[in-house]
């Protein structure tokens, strides 16, 4: 899986629509192996990003959990510790 892209269930604050439409974007970069698309499959790619982002926001709407919201800048930490260890020299 990408590395860029991000878990966005059940934190507080909830996802933003940007922090979707860029999982939305990264998903589609890996899957179509490519960062940015020629003239003519910007369209597709396009497309694809926007109703990626739009059932990822569906999904996320529907989602039920019992588990308390994570916080933004807990994960956060974690996550530049856990980097800092793998690409320490």
């Amino acid at each position: 899986m990408c590395r860029n892209i991000r878990p966005l269930n059940n934190f507080e604050p909830p996802a933003t629509s940007d922090e979707v439409t860029a999982a939305a974007l990264q998903y589609v970069r890996k899957v179509s192996g490519t960062t940015k698309p020629s003239q003519a499959n910007k369209a597709a790619f396009d497309e694809a990003v926007h109703e990626i982002a739009h059932i990822t926001a569906h999904l996320l709407d529907n989602l039920v959990t019992n588990a308390p919201p994570k916080d933004r800048d807990e994960e956060a930490a974690k996550r530049k510790a856990r980097a800092e260890l793998r690409y320490a020299r």
